[in-house]
């Protein structure tokens, strides 16, 4: 379809944009991949990406999304730093093409577009959160991690992020806290176990934090435990409490969940024909790095496929 910027659209450079990428060139589409940052998204903040399979010995996920782009080019993807800040078809029953407008004002047009931008950390919204990020608040322990070394560090949350940075920011003190506010962890139970198993890692239940104190640094924290509240030193607070979806302005008819995510078919299908959504952007009840990979390599097959029949 030549009359197009692409054959194939992408929006977002994380796993699942790259892995699309790669199996969309592979199957001769042209494939324009648009990335607002560096190619890699979340994976890049993956210090040791441990449970990839076959990735042995480990890698940083910084070092994977480095393959994975240079793969994708290799098929002959191209990647422009661009973000999308809508998605929109002259009618919706009939939507080809879409059009896709960065944030230049500059537009694209696809007849398939993959949706992949990924999420966001969810912020507590609690006071001093604000006001105190990159003053001992953070979302990142590799990027901030350094600046604590042998500090008392609170690391709030409690899924598989939450546990896996605490375990890094364990290597850089032997004082962290990990709160979160119910009587389990949501992450896989070995993650857990290991979190409970470390020494450096002090671990409260049923407690929630209700703010962040200090004038130019956090000072302090004040914590709920069992409608007991109180107040304790804290030289640094990494906050692990989920993700919201990360969207450009999409087509009104687009069905997703009550919290944002893009609900799709087996097929990475979007409710549009045409739209296609892979990764932390799509309803899943799992957020690897894995499966974020194998639904953009669904995607791009079925993108493949709508398209040979829209040329049909």
């Amino acid at each position: 379809m030549t009359n197009y910027d692409a054959d194939l659209l992408i929006l977002g450079a994380g796993p699942a944009g790259l892995s699309a990428a790669q199996y969309g060139a592979r199957a001769a589409l042209r494939v324009l991949v648009l990335e607002q940052l560096a190619p890699g998204g979340q994976a890049l903040l993956i210090d040791t990406l441990e449970n990839y399979p076959g990735l042995i010995p480990a890698r940083s996920g910084f070092d994977l999304a480095d393959a994975m782009r240079q793969q994708a080019e290799d098929f002959g993807a191209r990647f422009i730093t661009a973000a999308a800040v809508s998605v929109s078809a002259a009618d919706v029953r009939h939507p080809v093409p879409f059009t896709v407008t960065l944030d230049d004002g500059k537009k694209l047009t696809a007849p398939a577009v993959l949706i992949a931008t990924g999420a966001r950390h969810r912020l507590l919204e609690i006071p001093g959160e604000r006001e105190l990020a990159g003053m001992g608040v953070s979302y990142c322990a590799t990027c901030d991690g350094p600046f604590f070394k042998g500090k008392k560090i609170f690391v709030v949350g409690g899924g598989d992020a939450a546990c896996d940075e605490a375990r890094y920011l364990a290597r850089l003190s032997p004082h962290i806290v990990l709160i979160h506010r119910r009587a389990e962890f949501r992450a896989q139970k070995a993650l857990a176990a290991r979190v409970m198993n470390d020494p450096r890692i002090e671990v409260r239940l049923n407690t929630r934090m209700l703010k962040i104190r200090g004038s130019d640094k956090v000072s302090s924290v004040v914590l709920e435990t069992n409608d007991v509240t109180h107040e304790e030193p804290a030289d640094a607070v990494f906050i692990f409490a989920g993700s919201v979806p990360q969207l450009p302005d999409l087509p009104p008819l687009l069905t997703s969940n009550a919290h944002g995510y893009i609900i799709t078919n087996q097929s990475m299908e979007a409710s549009i024909p045409g739209i296609f959504a892979a990764g932390d952007v799509r309803a899943t009840p799992f957020r690897q790095v894995v499966v974020a990979a194998a639904e953009g390599a669904i995607a791009a097959h079925s993108a493949a496929a709508y398209i040979d029949e829209l040329e049909r």
